[in-house]
């Protein structure tokens, strides 16, 4: 929690300390007009990433799979969305690596590669219980049966 804090509280002064460094550099206005640029397009990468995903999880559960995939690559390009509708030159660098799709696929693989070992290992783990606790399976006997009346 502190670690959130710590860098909720740094990362304006960064940002600001960027944004002097460029505007060293260019100008103010160049500076501020980049900044605004971020800003438009980061509300246009908003827009389109959700109508991107809703098409692409559409399609995936009308053939009748889970879109996992798409819902992680969808939830990293509003993310990158959102650090571009957020002023500054350190957000505008981090949405560039969420919208990057090589970058996108690469975290995305990563991620669901994580979920699968969780997965499995919670699944292995409540089988251990299982057996533990003594709980079997019960038996099925499996046959056919005919009612007469009498």
């Amino acid at each position: 929690m502190r670690v959130f804090l710590l860098v909720f509280l740094l990362f304006p002064v960064l940002e600001l300390y960027v944004f002097t460094k460029v505007q060293a550099l260019l100008g103010f206005f160049p500076a501020l007009l980049l900044i605004i640029a971020g800003v438009v397009l980061g509300s246009l990468v908003l827009r389109i990433a959700g109508l991107t995903v809703a098409l692409g999880v559409r399609a995936r559960l009308a053939r009748g799979e889970m879109p996992e995939r798409e819902m992680l690559e969808g939830m990293l390009l509003a993310l990158g969305g959102g650090l571009l509708f957020l002023p500054g030159f350190i957000s505008d660098v981090l949405a560039l690596f969420c919208l990057l799709p090589f970058v996108r696929r690469a975290l995305v693989s990563v991620e669901l590669r994580r979920a699968e070992q969780k997965a499995v290992r919670q699944r292995a783990f409540a089988d251990d219980l299982q057996a533990r606790s003594g709980a079997s399976q019960p038996n099925v006997i499996e046959g056919e049966f005919e009612h007469r009346d009498s």
